[in-house]
């Protein structure tokens, strides 16, 4: 059983990389590379081990003498120091001619932001059954995805009848953690920050709204129910608080958002979390989504096998998931 899941999970992509990379998105096609690295982790065949590699100008690889993405973010300036060394070569293979994976496999649970946009919160509370977010929350809303919800950039999205027909979106900006903290303060929480990459929140409505008491941990954690990548770009490379958030199903727009929207911006997050609860480099926090979900539209819609589910931020890249049955 273990064994099918993860070949569901990361051998049967049912988009190549480079179908993914010749898409005209509407955002971000003509954004230039951005000052800082784009790192990922990949295979060149299948059963090979993974490896890390810098993203060049040029679309090639250049690989990072590391073990794991983990391990070089959690080696701070030596592991950054690695990959600019890497990416003042001339490259490897391209980028195309691999099979992308999720850049940074946790090994702790995802962390989550709720209602970080407004109009996202008005528009679920306008479908909401309870009174008990009648007013907006004074401190961010947090919960935690599970680590087997972490799919790759191009990877199928599972969808299981037995467990969820009622499969969202909810397409977010991630941040990478690139140093350990506890209390960290919101002025010093830029420091605690690796980098960023795209990540699609995919949460089972029915599940998380009807069942466990309304906790949502269960709806959000869904084996592959969160796509990140394509890669990670390194935060001296963005401008977290303007970044144009866009999520397509079947290439027609749901989510079409900024960054700076974000009622708690990436400090007030980290400080918040942070407080009395250790960080590690390597976690990964998802910062909210924008309003046009498929539960507040009228009539919901939802996902269904065979949708193309893509979600894009200028100056990071795209990933694009289809919706598979399970078999």
């Amino acid at each position: 059983m273990e064994t099918s899941r993860r070949q569901f999970l990361i051998g049967s992509s049912v988009v190549a990389a480079s179908a993914a990379l010749s898409l005209k998105p509407a955002i971000g096609a003509a954004d230039p590379q951005p000052a800082g690295l784009r790192l990922l982790s990949y295979v060149d065949r299948e059963g090979a081990t993974p490896r890390v590699a810098v993203l060049l100008p040029n679309q090639r690889l250049a690989d990072v003498d590391v073990p794991s993405m983990a391990a070089l973010v959690a080696a701070g300036p030596s592991g950054l120091e690695a990959a600019r060394r890497a990416a003042a070569g001339a490259g490897g293979p391209k980028v195309t001619d691999v099979h992308l994976l999720a850049p940074l496999a946790p090994a702790r649970n995802v962390y989550a932001v709720g209602w970080n946009y407004l109009a996202h919160f008005e528009a679920g509370q306008a479908v909401r059954t309870d009174n008990k977010t009648a007013t907006y929350p004074e401190h961010p809303v947090f919960f935690t995805k599970g680590t087997h919800t972490i799919n790759e950039p191009y990877g199928a999205i599972p969808f299981d009848p037995n467990v969820s027909t009622q499969i969202d979106w909810e397409g977010e900006l991630a941040v990478i953690i690139g140093k350990r903290g506890r209390n960290i303060k919101e002025a010093d929480a830029m420091d605690h920050v690796f980098g960023y990459s795209v990540i699609n929140d995919t949460t089972a409505r029915d599940v998380q709204q009807k069942r466990h008491g309304g906790q949502w941990f269960k709806g959000k954690s869904l084996d592959g129910h969160g796509p990140m990548g394509p890669w990670i770009v390194t935060k001296d490379g963005l401008d977290y608080d303007n970044l144009h958030l866009q999520t397509r199903v079947n290439g027609q727009i749901m989510q079409d958002a900024n960054t700076k929207q974000m009622y708690f911006k990436v400090p007030r997050i980290i400080a918040e979390l942070s407080l009395g609860l250790t960080l590690e480099a390597g976690d990964i926090i998802a910062t909210g989504t924008p309003d046009g979900v498929g539960f507040t539209m009228k009539p919901p819609r939802f996902l269904k096998p065979g949708d193309v589910l893509e979600t894009e931020i200028s100056g990071i890249g795209i990933i694009r998931n289809t919706i598979r049955a399970v078999a």
